[in-house]
């Protein structure tokens, strides 16, 4: 297979991607920004050479293992490309067409007189989901970045219906608020269960915006969610394990609440925020994880020019050699191997020395 990759330079001074990765999250001077490169299982399977040169050319430094629930069910699509599923928690969920997130079309709490018979998956806490996490790390020398199942605001919109939570939170419902309740103390004993494993880093996430804003107001996620979010970062660090957190939407209302949690990496969707003012004022603060400014140039055939022009464009921002800034890309069936490549490469071209 003839390579589109071009001869990159790659004088750095020998170090595993493990302590790259740290440095990195510890704002010290590092020879190269890392690398994590998220690829789709259709792409794994379907497209298995691209995905094995990919991880030669330019191979990631951070690592995760495949710990999810497994689905409870999955049952045959109406077509043939839609498939619907019930997940551990037991919420059925239906693949899209254009390979968007799946939709959700049940919610299993959508009635409220459930609400005293839900219990968290025992899948949660199966012990094999954390031997797994272990028996990887002492085979690898890179960063082991654990996904949990926590993600409070998402699971209470799953499991009760996206409308109805947000609006029942808002009116201050006990009900739902004990539902809240009931969730954060199994992230809690997730979260320890992790924070006692050996892998380097726990990621948790939510879904906190759209394009235009938080889907609840700030003063209400600082009311019901920093709390919680105050004490995952704390089990985790005391547990001696780096925070990761991803967020998609315009966060830019709270991304500064979760610096001061002392989230050690955020991922969240930069091109839709004040980038150049969110980093002046958090860089060497948080590590922003993540590398290019809209996915959808990432996607868009033809654009590998103005991607590439973008992505140096963003490293410009956060590339100073001292760490904070981890380069990201996912690669989805209708992104090309040679954009991925492209956005690699701009992580790895000289660039001059900032003022």
């Amino acid at each position: 297979m003839l390579s589109p990759f071009p001869k990159v330079s790659h004088n750095f001074t020998p170090m595993t991607s493990r302590e790259l990765v740290v440095r990195t999250l510890n704002h010290e001077p590092v020879p190269r920004v890392p690398r994590d490169l998220w690829i789709s299982p259709e792409v794994e399977s379907s497209r298995a050479d691209e995905a094995a040169e990919m991880s030669v050319r330019y191979p990631s430094d951070i690592v995760a293992p495949r710990t999810a629930p497994s689905p409870r069910k999955q049952s045959g699509a109406k077509t043939v490309k839609r498939k619907q599923w019930t997940d551990a928690w037991g919420c059925v969920w239906r693949d899209s067409n254009n390979g968007d997130s799946p939709e959700l079309i049940r919610s299993p709490l959508a009635e409220a007189e459930r609400f005293d018979s839900f219990q968290p998956p025992a899948e949660l806490f199966d012990r094999s989901r954390f031997n797994r996490a272990n028996k990887l790390c002492p085979d690898t020398d890179r960063f082991v970045l654990a996904w949990s199942e926590v993600r409070p605001f998402d699971r209470l919109r799953f499991l009760r219906g996206g409308e109805a939570a947000t609006i029942e939170l808002a009116r201050g419902n006990k009900e739902i608020r004990g539902l809240l309740a009931a969730l954060h103390e199994a992230a809690c004993e997730e979260l320890r269960r992790w924070a006692e494993t050996e892998v380097d880093g726990v990621a948790f996430r939510d879904d906190w915006a759209t394009p235009d804003g938080l889907l609840i107001a700030p003063e209400m996620w600082r009311e019901l969610f920093r709390p919680l979010y105050k004490e995952y970062c704390k089990i985790l660090h005391d547990g001696d394990k780096f925070v990761f957190f991803h967020g998609a939407g315009n966060i830019r209302d709270i991304f500064g609440d979760l610096v001061k949690l002392s989230v050690d990496a955020i991922h969240s969707q930069l091109h839709l925020m004040a980038f150049d003012r969110l980093v002046k004022r958090y860089r060497g603060r948080v590590t922003f994880w993540g590398g290019h400014p809209d996915a959808r140039l990432l996607r868009e055939p033809g654009c590998v020019d103005a991607f590439r022009e973008a992505v140096l464009s963003t490293r410009r921002e956060l590339d100073f050699g001292a760490g904070g800034v981890i380069a990201q890309c996912e690669w989805t069936p209708e992104v090309k191997l040679q954009t991925v490549a492209a956005f690699f490469e701009q992580w790895l071209v000289p660039m001059p020395m900032h003022a």
